[in-house]
């Protein structure tokens, strides 16, 4: 089964309204401001440092890109895309479809070395289960009945938390929204299909939301995702010679001397707890509410 073409079709169905509903809707979340290690330095309890377990740095032909992988909501997804990394079979693949206003689509090792990734499919992981008391949340609203919010710098959906008192297992269905920096997985219409492709959110596409597998959210080089080349309007294929993913790796693969560290902003803190609260009064959607910013230390 060549996966790239289906996949492809799949997601043009997929993306279509969602590319358009973005060009017509709502506003751009505001950029960041720029952090550096002094900040970090200065106020070290207002930051988090990520696990190298779980970054993946792609070094593309428009610079680079780090990927904070968030195991807990798929757990099969990250071994698989951990396994890719560090064995480097994403090397050489290249951005075969990307939509300006929508995502960039690559990971086709298919098309690269005709056998494939030589893995498993991964059946979806569209949603999981997570007990409110083990895995809070900085929500928008009321905390009881709030359904969106942050969880360690991730944007993140979930059911009102007061459903958990009715649930034999006292979880809640969450997952991680398709928002603007999102990682998420490339699948055919069987959705269990999926296995080395993912794409990249350059803007929201939130029909998307529980029905593709998000793992993960850019930490570093979201403006070389939106630089990425893009294919024609709609289809975002074809593409004559598209930007290449060179090098994919696992910063816990390099030495502990040349691994670089990952400083993502804490979204426990009072000055995020008055952003959220502000996104409540204006009715502003998690895609809508500034991306936590994270500082890379080389």
């Amino acid at each position: 089964m060549r996966f790239s073409t289906f996949a492809v079709s799949t997601l043009v169905l997929a993306g279509m309204a969602g590319a358009t509903a973005c060009a017509q809707g709502a506003s751009e979340a505001p950029e960041p401001p720029v952090f550096t290690m002094d900040d970090v330095e200065a106020s070290p309890d207002a930051w988090r440092e990520a696990d190298a377990e779980n970054l993946i740095v792609m070094e593309t032909s428009k610079g680079r890109i780090i990927i904070e992988m968030l195991p807990q909501v798929a757990p099969a997804h990250a071994e698989q895309f951990r396994t890719i990394a560090s064995e480097g079979k994403w090397d050489g693949t290249v951005f075969h479809r990307v939509i300006d206003d929508f995502m960039a689509q690559g990971g086709d090792i298919m098309a690269l070395n005709g056998e494939g990734s030589g893995l498993p499919n991964i059946n979806g992981e569209f949603v999981f289960r997570a007990n409110p008391g083990e895995m809070p949340m900085n929500v928008i609203g009321p905390m009881d009945s709030a359904t969106q919010g942050l969880y360690m710098g991730f944007p993140m959906g979930t059911q009102a938390q007061f459903l958990a008192e009715l649930t034999g297992d006292a979880a809640v269905e969450r997952w991680i929204p398709h928002c603007p920096g999102v990682v998420s997985t490339a699948r055919t219409s069987d959705p269990n299909s999926a296995n080395s492709q993912f794409f990249l959110m350059r803007h929201q596409a939130d029909h998307l939301d529980k029905q593709y597998t998000a793992w993960g959210r850019v930490v570093d080089g979201f403006d070389v995702v939106r630089a990425i080349k893009h294919g024609p309007a709609g289809t975002g294929v074809p593409i004559a010679n598209p930007d290449v993913l060179q090098r994919a790796y696992m910063v816990s693969d390099l030495p502990a001397s040349e691994r670089p560290q990952v400083f993502v902003q804490r979204s426990d803190t009072e000055e995020w707890a008055a952003r959220l609260a502000e996104a409540d009064q204006t009715d502003t959607d998690i895609c809508d509410v500034m991306r936590v910013p994270a500082v890379v230390a080389e």
